[in-house]
């Protein structure tokens, strides 16, 4: 009679164990990176071009906006309105309480305490010749954004669905990852309002 004490597991056993073992500890570390802190991204479409095309890989840092709060010229992936489901890829225009005013082809920022009217001077992301179509008035909400594609002629944003919420806006788009020919970190807009 063969003495079980002497049984060995059989390869395959401990093979398929230890991938189980690989793929729980990898879930335990993944997910929480993936849902908490940094998400992958393909663009879809040309609404942003000349600055990110379509297939584009971006990483999106979603701890950004747990502690700051998304400012304007900077790139941001959301949920629509009425919209759980898609996500778009727009930049900030529109910061909460301003009010903007697209006229002429133009985008331009009220401020809210005078009145004031000033052209947004967006020469540093949209391509030569490029001007915004419509013509809209509107003031942002406490927590709402303006949010517009850098191709004005090709985008659907904050002209056709309006304001988004600050709790519909999933990250800020920080590093692309591919193409390898673009790859590297989003940089900051610089300008500055005519």
């Amino acid at each position: 009679m063969e003495n079980k004490k002497n049984r060995k597991i059989p390869f395959l056993v401990l093979f398929i164990f230890d991938i189980i073992k690989l793929a729980v500890i990898a879930f335990l570390i993944v997910w929480p990176i993936h849902h908490f802190i940094f998400q992958p991204f393909y663009v879809v479409g040309p609404s942003m071009e000349p600055n990110f095309y379509d297939q584009d890989y971006l990483i999106v840092s979603k701890i950004n906006y747990r502690l700051n709060f998304p400012t304007r010229g900077q790139v941001v992936v959301f949920h629509p309105p009425e919209n759980d489901k898609d996500y778009l890829i727009k930049r900030v225009i529109g910061l909460p309480k301003e009010k903007i005013l697209i006229e002429g082809g133009s985008v331009y920022i009220i401020n809210p305490q005078d009145n004031k009217k000033q052209e947004l001077n967006e020469n540093a992301y949209l391509a030569s010749g490029l001007t915004t179509p419509g013509k809209i008035e509107l003031e942002l909400a406490e927590n709402e954004y303006y949010l517009l594609g850098d191709n004005r002629s090709m985008s659907m944003d904050s002209r056709s669905f309006g304001p988004v919420p600050r709790e519909r806006i999933t990250g800020l788009v920080f590093l692309r990852g591919w193409p390898f020919s673009a790859f590297g970190l989003i940089p900051s807009v610089s300008y500055s309002q005519n």
